[in-house]
């Protein structure tokens, strides 16, 4: 008697999909990112390195895509799931009217919490790769083992702490600014979902579906949180740590109001880009291991 096909759990799927998804569209999409933060870099763009050794940095970036993604989608589904069913558990009384839109609001707050919290816990692996990958992107050093070296050089001068605060500079303003942009980002994406759902009646949307999807939301999101984006950057390549509100200022004084929006082609069409390739990646690999055709 054959036995029965491996069908991974949920989390499984999860974590191996999201690994995979941010695999794909960091190295695929990376020169983009590279001309983006060369853009956004104090010491401008031909300083930085223009257009050459735009794969600069890559190594950080392929360290640590895999496990950044598989964090973001792990939790983005748990906490999804639990507040799904915390949600229905109460639901009771009202009418059927009533009860429908009162699910699609809390659909959409329920996405953005999961997404927050994915993001908050991606952080833990991303803003170190971040910090690494955008020295050397910005030709600060010539790769991003000679930036991590130089990093941990540092820890006869600033201890092991320092060392770790360094790694971690520019967590808050990261937080800052993955929040809003996964908050905007994600509930887009599965309402397109959940509409394309509704009107072909199909369990699920199919990876070229998703990647559009991906796509609008990303660059939705994108334009309206390159602000913060710029402030990121800019605190990770800066050669001391400063606040957030000092750096604002800064900016705002020597550069203007335009510099909140330099890179914003690039990234705008990199995270476009790159939300049909993840999201797409992911609804692919996702729906293979779960059996959905």
């Amino acid at each position: 008697m054959a036995s029965p096909p491996f069908t991974p759990s949920p989390f499984t799927s999860a974590l191996l999909a999201g690994a995979l998804a941010g695999t794909t569209v960091d190295l695929s999409l990376y020169p983009i990112d590279t001309l983006k933060t060369r853009l956004q870099s104090s010491a401008g763009f031909y300083p930085s390195g223009g257009f050459r050794g735009i794969y600069a940095g890559v190594g950080s970036a392929v360290v640590g895509s895999a496990p950044g993604a598989a964090l973001f989608f792990v939790t983005y589904e748990e906490v999804k799931t639990r507040l799904r069913l915390v949600r229905e558990n109460r639901r009771d009384g009202g009418s059927l009217s009533e009860r429908d839109t009162g699910n699609k609001w809390a659909e959409a707050l329920e996405h953005m919490i999961a997404a927050s919290a994915g993001e908050v816990a991606a952080c833990a692996v991303r803003v170190p790769t971040e910090v690494v990958k955008q020295r050397a992107q910005a030709a600060q050093h010539p790769s991003s083992m000679a930036a991590l070296r130089f990093i941990l050089a540092q820890r006869g001068d600033i201890g092991a702490l320092g060392v770790w605060r360094e790694l971690y500079r520019g967590w808050g303003i990261t937080i800052m600014r993955e929040v809003p942009f996964t908050a905007i980002q994600f509930p887009l994406w599965e309402g397109m979902k959940a509409w394309r759902r509704l009107n072909n009646g199909r369990p699920q949307v199919s990876a070229i579906e998703s990647g559009v999807f991906g796509s609008i939301a990303g660059a939705v999101a994108a334009g309206l949180t390159t602000p913060l984006d710029v402030l990121k950057t800019r605190m990770m390549l800066a050669k001391e740590k400063q606040s957030t509100i000092s750096l604002f200022r800064q900016i705002w004084r020597e550069s203007g109001p335009r510099a909140f929006v330099a890179g914003i082609g690039p990234r705008t069409v990199w995270i476009s880009a790159g939300g049909a390739v993840f999201l797409g990646t992911y609804q692919w690999a996702y729906n293979a291991m779960t059996g959905i055709t």
